[in-house]
């Protein structure tokens, strides 16, 4: 009996383990990208470090363009909904940045997000935004920025 009930908790802790990850969902981009429903735990990341561990999954410059162009997004108070042409949607939290010093800047107001395309000899294009805009600007890379995952189906 004890083994049964063993059983049953370790598969009820796998199950809600995996539904708690993130998952891919398709915008209905032209290129086929698709986009992590979460930011990658760890919450900031320098570029270096970003590059690292993620590398290729991280959107290029031109992923970022295409998501800015192509979808829907709708501002919330602390993040944005982002919703492509089929009707599915990811949310972009507003969860700021930390400077190269450790301070946390903007959180709640803004977001920022690395590409993998560096600019520069020390800055990276990202995707910025706040309540009124969305942008896609360069950024220094020692700062601690948020990663959003992609996978590429062509």
């Amino acid at each position: 009996m004890k083994k049964i009930i063993l059983l049953c908790m370790i598969c009820l802790m796998t199950l809600s383990a995996l539904s708690q990850q993130a998952e891919y969902v398709d915008l209905g981009l032209p290129s086929g990208t698709l986009w992590k429903s979460k930011n990658e735990k760890g919450k900031y990341y320098t570029y270096e470090k970003a590059m690292r561990k993620f590398g290729a999954q991280m959107p290029t410059w031109l992923q970022f363009r295409e998501l800015k162009a192509c979808c829907t997004w709708t501002w919330n108070g602390s993040d944005y909904t982002v919703t492509g042409n089929n009707g599915n949607y990811i949310v972009l939290p507003a969860v700021g940045y930390r400077t190269d010093y450790g301070r946390l800047k903007f959180v709640g107001t803004d977001g920022f997000y690395w590409s993998s395309n560096p600019c520069g000899e020390f800055y990276v294009w990202i995707l910025c935004f706040g309540s009124r805009d969305i942008d896609i600007s360069n950024f220094g890379i020692f700062s601690g920025l948020s990663v959003r995952l992609v996978k590429n189906t062509r």
